[in-house]
């Protein structure tokens, strides 16, 4: 028998039989693709000999101009606009589109896809990579498909031979080890009206812990933590995460601590559908990231792979000479600033499970090939009828390879009404990439520290 070290399942080290591979993990013939005709975590190398060129190692080094001060440029200045997606073509690009943003096309006079050369900007750190070639042959789902064996960092998966295999990519994809941000999110009213709500998230994965044990918590992905700074009256309330792996035999961790009350609470709403926070009921709490948490209520169908228009490269959304009020509009963020490039995408659809409860019916994902990133998620509900649109504004942190979102936004394509997580353009400081951390920093005990205003 072989012991398993790795093993993550509720905390608990189990011990299995290197009797051949588990599901989830591909012979050694499948695996040796990776680094060939595949990149170092899955996406097919070569172009589509048309708009997609090949990947020839992504964004490795900051443009000039770039102070390593976090105040991204962009890299791509003299890239033009080689045309634009509206009411009066959009049948011709259906098909590289998702219903979601065709719906949302028709639906405003005002947006539109406007189209750039595609750059396969993604690169990761090398451990990343090496990582992920090893996962391809030891990572697996276990048996239910709500956790992982063998798994520490990487892409777990990055030859998929499932849907949910593909959604624990997005989950798992590295973000930088450990990361501070401070951002805004907005939920402007039907007319454009909006206040900013102010984050300082934490987001610490526990192998980047200072005081890293790898028999503590075990079945610990990530710890994140999120301080609400502004407006005054929400100010200093705190919301603590230990994100479980296997959250169906030991669900996520949360607490919340109430500035006001002076009290930290556990908060076992912050899962599934339970209100985001302070979205105004625009999102749940799983729309966070794109999507986040548990995949257990949900059955899993990988429908294929597909070339389609999505948001990458998004410099222009996090220029500082921009102001919210240049980006955020009635119905929909000022589609001038955004830029959509030709992309693979893997699309999983998300059908939720009989018995079980959830305000999304059925979700599409589109899930970028280079990234694993979710980049586009059309959300139903109950009767099956199109209700949210959901798309994540890419963009590469060049000087810490890094692929991760400028903005994220989620349409009502129903009430109007629609959110934007992530901006940082009217911030300081948003983002500090290896910042030192400490387990003790993300214990219950700590949030009333956290929360003091």
């Amino acid at each position: 028998m072989k012991l398993n070290k790795k093993l993550l399942t509720g905390g608990i080290l189990a011990v299995s039989l290197a009797a051949g591979p588990a599901l989830g993990a591909v012979s050694q013939e499948e695996a040796a693709k990776l680094g060939d005709s595949l990149t170092p975590i899955g996406a097919t190398k070569a172009g589509n000999g048309g708009a997609i060129p090949a990947w020839d190692g992504g964004l490795q080094e900051a443009p000039s101009g770039y102070d390593g001060d976090g105040i991204y440029v962009n890299p791509y200045p003299d890239d033009q606009e080689k045309f634009r997606i509206d009411q009066s073509n959009v049948d011709q690009y259906a098909d590289k589109l998702s219903p979601g943003q065709v719906k949302m096309i028709n639906q405003y006079d005002d947006f539109f896809i406007p189209v750039y050369p595609t750059r396969r900007s993604a690169a990761y750190p090398q451990k990343i990579y090496d990582a992920s070639v090893e996962n391809a042959t030891e990572t697996s789902l276990i048996p239910s498909g709500n956790g992982m064996e063998d798994y520490t960092t990487g892409v777990p998966f990055p030859i998929p031979q499932n849907g949910l295999e593909v959604i624990w990519n997005h989950i798992t994809r590295y973000r930088g080890g450990s990361v501070a941000r401070n951002v805004g999110q907005v939920t402007p009213t039907a007319d454009g009206d909006f206040s900013v709500v102010k984050f300082q998230d934490e987001l610490t994965w526990r192998t980047a812990l200072e005081d890293f044990d790898p028999d503590q918590d075990p079945n610990v992905l990530f710890y994140f933590k999120q301080a609400i700074t502004a407006p005054a009256r929400l100010a200093g309330n705190v919301l603590l995460v230990h994100e479980t792996i296997n959250q169906v035999k030991e669900p996520r961790r949360a607490w919340v601590y109430n500035a006001g009350q002076r009290r930290v609470r556990r908060a076992p709403q912050v899962a599934y559908d339970g209100p985001g926070t302070a979205a105004d009921g625009m999102r749940t709490s799983d729309n966070f990231d794109m999507f986040n948490g548990a995949p257990d209520r949900y059955n899993w169908e990988l429908v294929g792979k597909k070339e389609m228009y999505i948001p990458y490269n998004s410099y222009k959304l996090v220029d500082r000479d921009l102001s919210y009020d240049q980006i955020i509009n009635a119905g929909h963020i000022n589609q001038e600033y955004t830029r959509y490039e030709l992309h693979r995408v893997w699309h999983v659809r998300a059908t939720l499970k009989d018995g079980s409860r959830h305000i999304y019916a059925k979700r599409d994902f589109y899930i970028d090939e280079d990234t694993w990133q979710a980049a586009v998620i059309d959300h139903y509900d109950g009767r099956g009828e199109l209700w949210r649109v959901a798309e994540a504004h890419a963009m590469q942190f060049y000087d810490v390879d890094v692929p991760w979102y400028a903005i994220e936004t989620l349409y009502d394509t129903l009430s109007g009404r629609y959110l934007v997580l992530g901006l940082t353009n009217e911030e300081t400081n948003p983002y500090s990439f290896g910042t030192s951390r400490r387990s003790r920093e993300y214990t219950p005990a700590a949030l009333r520290r956290a929360g003091t205003r």
